[in-house]
């Protein structure tokens, strides 16, 4: 059901649309993965001289991600405001990716702090105008939906050919960190440019839509973002979400290590979670045309819940049944990021009215360090809160006693996190009928101007 008379998108457009992230949410998955363990087991660089070059890299995010969300917003560029930065961005992307991945004999430090620094630069630059780009390609409530659940599909699907790809080399016995990574940045050099040409030239930017003009500065343009509050509530709810999902995704090594003692199935167990998240995509996003976005993201986000707390009683002999759990949890992950992706178009949509201008560049940008933020919190959470209770990672022996402990962690908190922001959206403003309301003055002003 649409709200709209709007054509929806060919497949053919969805695809190349979303064709960039098949590559880059490729390239982020080794930065965790792979990264550290390679920089400080390989190259000789101190553990926590590699954490912290990586960590210390994305702190240049607070300046870059609002800067480049209200340029690509401002300027007219020859490509379109937002192809532009995307073009621009591409080649700093691949030179750093190469040189993070393939590095030179002598590395430090600094070294891998510039590259890191390069590479998250040149991420944003893609990244952010292109799902800026998505919610301005229709104005349809429910278009957006799937135009979000495409970008997020082919996101996961990369990640799964790279996990399936490892898994693969890994019954090969083919493990050395080198070569791994100098074959996934090869693959990255030459599949990014193709995809990126693709999504260029084969999909049109609209127009910026334009109430009114109104000259205004960074601050006072994101005051207003901060005073909306349908995004406050979406920013509230991310957080817990995001941070619950990453409790879990920090834990997920260790509980097989420690609890299961069968480490060996951490990378099947992450290929069958991806692998259920994107079949699942189809499934939520009718769920959301049926009841609507924000029940269907608070659907998203219990059923993740739900599933986690089993989790909590499981021990030693019991690795099938957590990887089953692990799965079904998993199942609605993808879809929380484009459902809050899509909530968040409707969003700016109330701000367009307000302020006079489609800024979607700049909401986005808060957007993506809040859910940066909200990464870390769950990153510091999976670790202090398990080191309090007693865990150590590099004890021979875990006592049951804090494997319960870190179980419980491992279970609880998540469901308990989701829980919080699904109460967030309870009442949500922005509804179906609200947003064609929206819209209908939107039009209007903008019919007004011309």
């Amino acid at each position: 059901m649409t709200d709209s008379n709007e054509p929806r998108l060919s497949v053919g457009q969805l695809f190349a649309y979303s064709a960039p992230s098949l590559a880059t949410s490729v390239a982020a998955l080794p930065m965790v993965l792979f990264v550290p363990a390679f920089y400080s087991d390989d190259l000789g660089v101190p553990l926590a001289a590699v954490g912290g070059a990586i960590a210390v890299s994305r702190l240049l995010d607070v300046v870059t991600d609002p800067l480049i969300g209200a340029l690509s917003d401002r300027l007219r560029l020859p490509l379109g405001r937002r192809k532009a930065w995307m073009a621009m961005g591409l080649p700093i992307f691949l030179l750093s990716l190469w040189r993070i991945f393939v590095p030179a004999e002598e590395v430090s430090f600094n070294y891998l702090l510039g590259w890191s620094a390069a590479l998250y630069l040149g991420f944003t630059m893609i990244d952010l105008p292109h799902k800026a780009w998505g919610a301005e390609l229709s104005t349809d409530y429910d278009e957006r939906s799937r135009i979000a659940s495409w970008r997020e599909a082919i996101a996961t699907g990369g990640q799964v050919l790279l996990l399936a790809a490892l898994v693969i080399l890994a019954v090969q016995g083919i493990d050395d960190a080198a070569l791994q990574l100098r074959n996934i940045a090869g693959v990255i050099l030459v599949a990014l440019p193709l995809l990126m040409w693709a999504c260029l030239f084969f999909v049109d930017e609209r127009d910026p839509e334009v109430v009114r003009i109104e000259e205004r500065s960074l601050v006072a343009g994101l005051a207003i973002v901060a005073r909306n509050p349908a995004f406050v509530r979406m920013v509230a709810c991310v957080l817990f979400f995001v941070s619950g999902v990453a409790i879990q995704g920090t834990l997920h090594r260790l509980v097989l290590a420690d609890v299961m003692l069968e480490e060996a199935r951490f990378p099947v167990m992450i290929l069958c979670e991806n692998v259920a998240t994107l079949l699942a995509v189809p499934v939520w996003l009718r769920i959301s045309v049926r009841f609507g976005k924000p029940q269907a993201l608070m659907g998203a986000a219990m059923w993740l819940a739900l599933w986690s707390v089993p989790l909590a009683f499981l021990r030693e002999g019991e690795t099938v049944t957590l990887m089953a759990l692990v799965v079904l949890r998993g199942s609605s992950f993808a879809s929380i990021l484009f459902l809050a992706n899509s909530i968040a178009a409707d969003v700016i949509d109330v701000d367009t009215l307000e302020s006079g201008e489609q800024r979607s560049g700049l909401f986005f940008a808060v957007w993506g360090m809040v859910i940066k933020l909200s990464l870390a919190l769950g990153v510091v959470l999976g670790t202090a809160l398990p080191a309090s209770g007693g865990y150590d990672p590099s004890a021979e022996i875990v006592s049951g006693e804090v494997q319960t402990r870190l179980m419980a962690i491992y279970g609880m908190v998540p469901a308990l996190l989701m829980g919080i922001g699904a109460v967030c959206l309870r009442g949500f403003p922005i509804t179906r009928e609200r947003h064609a309301e929206v819209r209908a003055q939107i039009d209007a002003a903008a019919a007004k101007r011309s």
